[in-house]
Parts: C-alpha cells; structure tokens; sequence
C-alpha cells in the first residue's frame, strides 16, 4: 500500500502511549492499533484532526504517499 502511517513515531516523539491518545480521541484501542500498522482502508477526518491536535502535528506527520514501483 502506497500511503505509511508513521503514526507510532509521533507517539514516540510526543512520548504518548497509543491508549492514552484512543482514549483522550475516544476510540478504542485495537482501532487505532489498527491505524497505526496501516491495516485501516479508512479514517474520518473528524478522527484525524483529533489526532493532530493531541500530538500538535499536520496531517502529513502521520502520514506519507510512497510510490509503488511497477
């Protein structure tokens, strides 16, 4: 899959753990577990801006286009 979630790195330079942001974002745990391997086909953009302003970022920090190579 083209896009990355760098979702865990912004944890780690925030120093957050993952179930404190699902909590403080309300959604559960294995949710946003499942945000953070990149196993999700979606996400609401209401869930993303809560993401980016707990963890003070843009979207573009958690995540990245890589092209696919043919």
């Amino acid at each position: 899959m083209p896009i990355i979630v760098n979702l865990d790195v912004m944890l780690a330079k925030r120093k957050m753990r993952s179930n404190e942001l699902a909590e403080r974002i309300g959604i559960t745990t294995a949710n946003l577990s499942i945000l953070k391997t990149g196993k999700a086909k979606a996400i609401r953009f209401s869930t993303l801006e809560l993401i980016c302003e707990i963890l003070e970022c843009q979207p573009g920090d958690i995540m990245e286009f890589v092209k696919e190579e043919e």
